[in-house]
């Protein structure tokens, strides 16, 4: 591409490497946690590239949503997995205390995280670039050089992740050698699977339920989003135990969450097969789903500050202040998506 659609594309590109962090952690982890304002130059270095990465080579193979659903789940063991090691990790965290371990990894901290950052940190970032960029849609950001140049800073990103968290937060912890190499074959069959096997994958076309109001379609996201995150993480980040109940009975919880958004990606599913799902409705979504997940933190702020209310009444302001700045931006890009479908109808 050439001109202003190289251009285009670039800021695409761009764009879509500072939502990437903004999306998970800024709107998220940011309300409770200064620190990690610190940490985003690190943070941009690891999701913004990865991210991007990723997209691209979905992009390149004419995969899909499902491919970017894979390779999402194959971001979330990178980043757990080898970089933070969390995932097995007795005292980062917390997480082994969120809930039951088996086979030493951390059962309960898992399952939040893939459903955590398939969603917020590879799904929600690549569909509001493209209504950013709906000329872009479905094309390529990079050439070639510059894909070699965002998987390499993914790379690093990884590195950083090890070095500067987890060898800090979690000094003198190595995962096992055969996690690791569990971790980088489960990766590599992922990626395989979004780049060779989904993109040619054709599904019988799903019965779509009637559409309802785009501000349904929101508060449904949001209560989705909120109640998964409700159910597995404990309220307080760091966390000091699980969510809800002890021992096994934790599996419970974890069975509710799992249905929880196995229905809501199921409802997604059929609501985008109907005529009128549109660009608006996607926003619908995906604000309904931030907020949501914002909306969380802010609730369970006093938790996270030991119920000392100072920190805890920033925590909130702040939580406040993003939850209203994301309805304004969406309904920006709301109000712009319908003048762009008028133009063009």
């Amino acid at each position: 591409m050439t001109g202003r659609g190289e251009l285009g594309s670039r800021k695409a590109a761009w764009t879509l490497i500072v939502l990437a962090p903004v999306s998970a952690e800024v709107t998220f982890s940011g309300v409770t946690m200064p620190a990690m304002w610190l940490l985003l130059p690190v943070l941009v270095v690891m999701y913004g590239a990865g991210v991007l990465f990723l997209r691209e080579l979905v992009v390149r193979h004419r995969g899909g949503w499902p491919s970017l659903l894979a390779v999402g789940l194959a971001y979330e063991l990178v980043e757990d997995g080898i970089g933070l090691q969390a995932l097995t990790s007795p005292n980062l965290y917390h997480a082994a205390e969120w809930g039951p371990r088996v086979l030493g990894f951390n059962t309960t901290y898992w399952q939040s995280q893939i459903g955590y950052h398939t969603v917020f940190s590879v799904l929600v970032p690549v569909l509001l670039a493209d209504l950013l960029f709906p000329r872009h849609r479905g094309r390529p950001y990079l050439r070639r050089g510059g894909l070699v140049t965002a998987g390499v800073a993914a790379l690093v990103g990884v590195a950083l992740l090890r070095v500067g968290i987890a060898a800090t937060e979690d000094p003198g912890y190595q995962a096992p050698l055969p996690v690791v190499a569990g971790v980088v074959a489960a990766v590599a069959m992922l990626i395989y699977l979004a780049l060779k096997v989904l993109p040619s994958w054709t599904p019988a076309p799903p019965r779509f339920v009637n559409l309802p109001r785009p501000a349904t379609v929101a508060v449904t996201a949001g209560a989705a989003a909120a109640g998964f995150l409700a159910l597995l993480m404990p309220a307080g980040l760091p966390p000091d135990g699980p969510a809800i109940g002890t021992g096994s009975w934790v599996f419970l919880p974890m069975a509710l969450a799992a249905a929880l958004a196995l229905g809501a990606g199921w409802l997604v599913y059929r609501w985008s097969a109907a005529p009128r799902w549109s660009d608006t409705y996607r926003i619908w979504l995906v604000g309904g789903a931030l907020i949501g997940r914002t909306l969380f933190v802010v609730v369970t702020a006093p938790a996270a500050n030991d119920y000392q209310w100072k920190p805890a009444g920033i925590a909130i302001a702040v939580g406040t202040l993003m939850i209203v700045a994301m309805a304004y931006l969406l309904t920006l890009l709301a109000d712009r998506a319908r003048y762009v479908c008028a133009a063009s109808s």
